[in-house]
């Protein structure tokens, strides 16, 4: 088993911080993993992303030109990462930020307010957890309980008042992953 995303947005959108928690969570599930992360000179604001590769047999490089999956948390990302999508691929847009359609005909496109559910939540900050959440719920690559394990022991104490928030941001993306596993 072999799966390859990329996560992409703008700085600040806590991208890094979802591949990091995933990545964590692969461990724990004695999974190989590598992730490579990207981020502009302004951090806030400019193109961030990371590659994450998860694997049950050693990893040769964490290099994806062609990610099967790629959520897009902004237009930023969206609009520099749309086109290296492999053929078939599953897009995960945030429609919050996102409001174009994608060009490409063939590929999976799940639709979600991933920054509105966030603000529901009561706050925008917890966007990452609930798109990590909706990826979790779709693709099945590692259990929820290891994510939130991971997100635990990754946070640092400073974050550690948004723990309760970002768990179930994450539960809400995994239902409305699953709900989209069902139908795809």
């Amino acid at each position: 088993m072999e799966a390859n995303l990329i996560i992409c947005g703008s700085g600040g959108q806590g991208v890094l911080l979802a591949g990091t928690v995933l990545c964590h969570a692969a461990i724990k599930e004695n999974k190989n993993v590598t992730w490579l992360p990207s981020y502009g000179a302004e951090k806030r604001g400019g193109l961030s992303y990371c590659a994450v590769v998860i694997s049950t047999e050693p990893i040769l490089s964490p290099l994806i030109s062609r990610p099967p999956v790629i959520i897009a948390l902004d237009n930023i990302g969206f609009d520099f990462y749309e086109h290296t999508l492999a053929d078939k691929g599953l897009i995960i847009l945030n429609t919050t930020l996102i409001g174009r359609e994608t060009k490409r005909k063939d590929a999976e496109v799940l639709k979600v307010p991933i920054t509105q559910i966030a603000r529901d939540l009561g706050n925008v900050r917890i966007a990452n957890m609930v798109a990590l959440g909706v990826y979790l719920g779709k693709s099945g690559v590692i259990m929820l309980e290891s994510v939130i394990a991971a997100l635990d022991s990754v946070a640092s104490s400073k974050y550690k008042d948004l723990i309760l928030i970002n768990r179930q941001a994450l539960e809400k993306g995994f239902e409305i992953g699953v709900q989209n596993k069902k139908r795809g």
